[in-house]
């Protein structure tokens, strides 16, 4: 059996080199999920291009996504048949994008895909995040067949919420790794 990849979904705008993500790219040697456009995200175009890295290679994945790259697993999970490929997801921060105040470029991921899951994810939700109020993100958890996990008062969990290497992060990672 070929061994587990991780594939690490960053948001809208991408996660630069300070991000919990991008530490564990580097220390890790997890793979991104590079995106054609990541300024004006099309949910299609990003769904597409999450079946093509899958489809590089025959190992089960586990998807690591932050803020939109959680909304990207929702949505791609409803379409796609290749979720056979995928052992579990780590969901931290999902945003609201169907709230009022959002940028107009993340309009088209409207609206929230709130299909079960097909295979286990745990979704990690700041009660603070400026992007997703925590009832609302816990309530797409629930949809999705998330277990979760309240993180408290940590902003987006992005780099300014001084994860650093967030090992709190990676040891939820590991136990969806666990069979």
């Amino acid at each position: 059996m070929n061994p587990t990849r991780v594939l690490l979904l960053p948001g809208w705008q991408n996660s630069g080199p300070d991000h919990w993500q991008s530490r564990w790219e580097r220390l890790h040697g997890d793979q991104r999920v590079d995106q054609h456009d990541w300024d004006w995200p099309r949910r299609g175009d990003w769904m597409a291009r999450l079946d093509e890295v899958l489809l590089q290679d025959d190992a089960p994945a586990l998807l690591v996504a932050h803020s939109l790259g959680c909304q990207l697993v929702a949505s791609w999970a409803e379409h796609s048949q290749h979720t056979a490929r995928v052992a579990g997801a780590l969901l931290v921060a999902p945003p609201d994008t169907e709230r009022e105040d959002m940028p107009p470029q993340l309009h088209n991921w409207r609206p929230i895909r709130r299909g079960r899951l097909p295979f286990p994810s745990i979704a990690v939700i700041s009660s603070d995040d400026p992007f997703g109020a925590a009832e609302r993100s816990t309530a797409m958890a629930a949809d999705w067949g998330s277990s979760v996990v309240i993180a408290g008062p940590r902003g987006h969990l992005n780099a300014d919420s001084g994860l650093g290497d967030w090992p709190e992060g990676r040891e939820l990672l590991r136990s969806l790794a666990k069979p």
